[in-house]
């Protein structure tokens, strides 16, 4: 964080908008007054760990140097532990250890120190709730975080970086003329992020120039296999008709499926998870 700075909290939760985010951010302000508080989302998927860690690996670099909380954390109230995270940047994130922070990490530079949040002085005053640690432990210990009322240091003992839980991530795979990959998110539009990005599509399919035509097939999902169409490859959503399909790299360099103006991840039954192979369409087809 910049010296002279006000303190900087990026927020991200599954909690929707019931309240439990507003709680979150009444507790953090009324312990760093002065905090800048960026909600990131709260409408992530319930329970849906890797749709945050995506989130977070794809904005934290965009934010300022500072605090960021994160929850998603269906494990809550069991023993999975609650832990801060020390980044290249000078960044800390503070949420679970159950692999929702890892990709945030990474995109910061990578974590050089881990702790287990320990130090119930730091915590919420009143007794701590079983069900809610965004308010009574993550919030607080961000904040104080932030306000430099507590030093990284103090949160708790140190956790061995290799010790902290890791999402399984779907992988790219390419081979002359294909691209098995693996859906990582699926955004609010309905377009589908992908494993791998430019150089995947240039190893596997070689020069995509604009509007080169492509095949999409589904080879593993909840709504089962061998769904496929046509598609093309464009930079942008607007050079093909409204309904079409389109390979594309997205803004953050991920490989992506989309319609322009509608919803493949609907159409198509994808979801995070599902397996899908782009190719060069068969000439005999």
């Amino acid at each position: 964080m910049a010296s002279g700075s006000p303190p900087f909290i990026s927020f991200l939760s599954d909690f929707g908008l019931d309240g439990a985010a507003a709680i979150c951010r009444g507790i953090m302000l009324s312990i760093c007054p002065d905090a800048q508080i960026i909600d990131l989302a709260h409408t992530i998927r319930k329970y849906a760990i890797g749709d945050g860690a995506f989130i977070l690996g794809t904005a934290l670099p965009f934010m300022p140097s500072g605090v960021h909380l994160a929850v998603v954390d269906p494990g809550v109230g069991t023993e999975r532990r609650p832990v801060a995270l020390r980044v290249a940047r000078g960044d800390m994130l503070v949420g679970p250890d159950n692999g929702l922070m890892l990709l945030g990490a990474e995109a910061l530079g990578g974590i050089t120190e881990a702790r287990a949040l320990e130090n119930r002085a730091l915590w919420l005053e009143s007794s701590t709730s079983a069900t809610f640690h965004g308010r009574d432990v993550f919030a607080p210990v961000a904040a104080r975080l932030a306000a430099r009322s507590a030093v990284f240091e103090e949160v708790g003992r140190v956790v061995e970086i290799d010790s902290l839980v890791a999402l399984s991530q779907p992988v790219a795979s390419v081979g002359e003329g294909w691209i098995e990959t693996g859906v990582v998110y699926v955004d609010s539009f309905g377009n589908a992020r992908l494993a791998g990005g430019a150089r995947e599509l240039v190893e596997g399919l070689g020069d995509a120039t604009d509007q080169r035509p492509l095949r999409v097939a589904v080879i593993d999902s909840a709504a089962g296999t061998g769904n496929a169409e046509d598609a093309v490859f464009t930079t942008t959503f607007g050079a093909v008709p409204a309904g079409t399909a389109l390979v594309y790299i997205d803004s953050s360099g991920h490989l992506a499926l989309a319609d322009n103006q509608g919803s493949i991840a609907s159409r198509m039954g994808l979801a995070a998870g599902a397996r899908v192979r782009i190719s060069t369409p068969d000439p005999q087809r």
